[in-house]
């Protein structure tokens, strides 16, 4: 049976009727908001190429984790920058590490609300990279995986041991979520989940970020431990191996060019998914909205209901704090 028999505009005919049909929904329990945290005093410094993003000092922070309490979002994503750097990332998992405090703060303003830590060790290195450097002769360093592994493991029970609910490892070495899952239940954290990034692409959509993080590679890139745009095969890999290492979710990184990632890995997965909607991506809407180019608000709703549509459970996104708004 068709037209005029069948006619779909039926479920169309008001708000109200379309609202109770709507198959995909947004609430603000799929939000996380990221944060970025940095030493110094009086800092409010908006991050030039994410408009309405800021690096937050920890004596202004409470401004930032009040405004998300009163919008009712339930979880923060810290990421931190240091004064210092060095080689090995030291400043990512001493116990005065700029994460380390801004999580203990945190849990003393809004004890109710969920802190993830970003683990990993590119904002705290002098090289950029997310793990230990190897300098060989006459060959370029590589980035060595076990011996990051270690310092990871450091940095995640440092974050759990300051009260951190939920750790987020984003490094991509192999074997990450199994050290770390080792390493938090051998402290005694073996109730705290581990969220983890398992496809990380090596995408061009990081850079307003690495702005944000002072995160860039020193040299090189990071194509030899994130994953080429091009595969999907790997992507399933990836995330199995995770799974079966202990991982609690999964994470697709980044969004918006990659929803055939985050639909396979909830069709093929019974772990809660997450998807990152990252910083160029944020960014590209905020220059066309500054430019009258688009409809702000609403290319906004209709990205997170693709995510939602795609399977993402949960969104890490910079327009969470405008989402509670609209969804208000």
């Amino acid at each position: 049976m068709s037209y005029p028999i069948k006619r779909h505009r039926r479920l169309r005919g008001s708000e109200t009727l379309r609202n109770m049909v709507r198959e995909t929904s947004l609430s603000l329990n799929d939000l996380i908001y990221p944060i970025f945290v940095t030493e110094g005093a009086n800092i409010r410094e908006e991050i030039s190429s994410m408009p309405g993003m800021y690096q937050w000092s920890l004596d202004r922070l409470e401004e930032e984790i009040q405004e998300v309490v009163e919008l009712g979002l339930p979880s923060v994503l810290l990421f931190g920058v240091p004064a210092e750097k060095d080689a090995c990332g030291t400043s990512a998992f001493v116990e005065t590490g700029i994460v380390q405090r801004a999580t203990r703060m945190i849990k003393e303003i809004a004890p109710n609300l969920i802190v993830i830590a970003d683990t990993c060790l590119c904002q705290f290195t002098d090289h950029g990279h997310c793990g230990i450097v190897e300098q060989h002769a006459h060959k370029e360093a590589t980035v060595a995986n076990d011996p990051s592994l270690e310092l990871l493991v450091k940095t995640a029970v440092s974050q759990a041991q300051a009260g951190a609910d939920m750790i987020a490892p984003s490094n991509m070495m192999d074997g990450f979520v199994q050290a770390i899952r080792s390493g938090l239940d051998e402290a005694g954290f073996e109730s705290v989940p581990i969220l983890s990034y398992a496809v990380k692409y090596a995408s061009a959509f990081y850079g307003p970020f690495r702005d944000a993080a002072h995160s860039s590679p020193q040299f090189g890139d990071r194509r030899t431990y994130q994953m080429d745009p091009g595969n999907v095969r790997e992507a399933l890999r990836e995330a199995e191996s995770d799974v079966i290492e202990g991982a609690d979710m999964l994470m697709v990184k980044p969004g918006l060019a990659y929803l055939d990632i985050v639909h396979m890995l909830k069709e093929q997965f019974d772990l809660p998914v997450a998807v990152y909607n990252v910083s160029a991506e944020y960014a590209m809407i905020k220059a066309a909205a500054a430019n009258g180019w688009i409809d702000e608000n609403a290319v906004i709703l209709e990205t997170m209901t693709a995510f939602k549509r795609a399977g993402a459970d949960l969104i890490l996104t910079y327009f969470a704090k405008d989402v509670a708004r609209l969804l208000q």
